[in-house]
């Protein structure tokens, strides 16, 4: 933080986000703050279900005794969709949303879909 006539000033986010809090829970953007407003409306209807704010995945490296930790990815979003009554059955999804794409979270990314047999939604 910088100072300014003694008064500590936040630096602005290097992308422009601004930060947002939203029922007790600080998200890096308005834009992931909007859409876990629209997630809450879309649960409330029964559109999706079991909706969890900034899951963590664990990254391992393979290794032939035992994988080894090699860090985390924390996601916006999980919840599952579908599964009506005559419906295909809920589908888990993992959603992100992006503005700017960086080459670490473009590999941890690839990471956690390879890993996990999932693939990430981005909003």
């Amino acid at each position: 933080m910088a100072t300014r006539a003694g008064v500590r000033v936040p630096r602005p986010h290097k992308y422009h986000a601004v930060a947002t809090t939203v029922r007790g829970i600080r998200f890096a953007s308005k834009r992931e703050a909007v859409r876990y407003q629209e997630l809450l409306l879309l649960e409330k209807a029964g559109v999706i279900r079991n909706l969890e704010v900034q899951p963590v995945f664990h990254l391992n490296a393979s290794h032939p005794s035992q994988p080894k930790f090699v860090g985390k990815y924390v996601a916006d979003f999980f919840y599952e969709e579908g599964g009506g009554l005559s419906g295909p059955p809920h589908r888990q999804v993992i959603e992100d949303v992006k503005g700017f794409k960086t080459p670490l979270y473009r590999w941890k990314k690839k990471h956690v879909e390879a890993q996990y047999g999932v693939v990430i939604r981005e909003t």
